[in-house]
């Protein structure tokens, strides 16, 4: 049974945190950059951003302490699981430093800029966030393929 929680909880929590990013990224971002200019646009983020973010260190906070269970549940040790744990490990490490980069720089930034109606460096905050994102897209992506695809290589 906890087992089943966990895995479920695992899988959730990267779909939701994947999911969002693909999202915002591949349909939200050029849409928002064509229709609307700064002062409309960079308020829209910053609120996307505060909505989404708490979803996100959930998924910061639960993806690893599922995985870790799951780990130990099917293995005994990081030392008994497969290359591709591994990897996915690895790469999740770097996605939560990404998201925490992300978090407590260019979108406090964001924050502060779009507050004090500060349009230049607003869009140059967001301009990184959008940079960060997309490689934390890749890499999210690349934690899905080998997490199904794995097994069977």
């Amino acid at each position: 049974m906890l087992y089943s929680l966990a895995l479920a909880l695992h899988a959730a929590s990267a779909v939701v945190w994947v999911g969002g990013m693909f999202f915002a990224y591949v349909i939200l971002r050029p849409v928002a950059a064509e229709r609307l200019q700064p002062p409309l646009r960079l308020p829209l983020w910053s609120g996307v951003f505060a909505r989404f973010f708490p979803w996100v260190w959930a998924a910061v906070v639960l993806l690893p302490v599922s995985g870790y269970f799951l780990i130990f549940q099917l293995w005994g040790s990081m030392g008994g699981a497969p290359l591709r744990v591994h990897l996915m490990n690895g790469l999740a490490t770097v996605m939560i430093a990404l998201f925490a980069w992300v978090f407590f720089g260019p979108y406090r930034r964001l924050r502060r800029a779009v507050a004090a109606e500060n349009w230049p460096d607003g869009g140059a905050a967001l301009a990184t966030i959008r940079r960060l994102v997309g490689l934390n897209l890749l890499l999210g992506l690349s934690v899905v393929a080998i997490a199904v695809g794995g097994r069977y290589a």
